[in-house]
């Protein structure tokens, strides 16, 4: 179980890595949050499916932790606040004295 946690570790850090490198503008919180992100996740998932498969497949559990971790650190990607690009916003821009008011009746 030891060598199972420290290749869920490596793989965490591996999937945090490349996820900074390739697209670092998608993740504008900080390289901190998205390597403890996939580090964490790929460690709980990892012990998770070594458990649920009785560790008799110590592969599928590496497999399965890579799988989870990249998922769960692509929550945190932002496209929308990517360098370049502007928010998509679903409303028409706030024009001034277009807002009705309300009389009393």
């Amino acid at each position: 179980m030891l060598v199972e946690t420290l290749a869920f570790a490596l793989v965490g850090l591996i999937v945090g890595a490349t996820a900074l490198v390739s697209m670092r503008d998608l993740f504008p919180s900080g390289p901190a949050l998205t390597l403890g992100t996939a580090l964490g996740s790929a460690l709980l998932t990892g012990v998770v499916a070594h458990f649920t498969l009785n560790g008799g497949y110590p592969a599928a559990s590496i497999a399965i932790s890579a799988v989870a971790s990249a998922l769960l650190t692509s929550v945190l990607a932002r496209p929308d606040l990517a360098a370049g690009r502007q928010p998509a916003h679903r409303h028409r821009p706030h024009r001034a004295g277009a807002h009705r008011r309300h009389r009393p009746a």
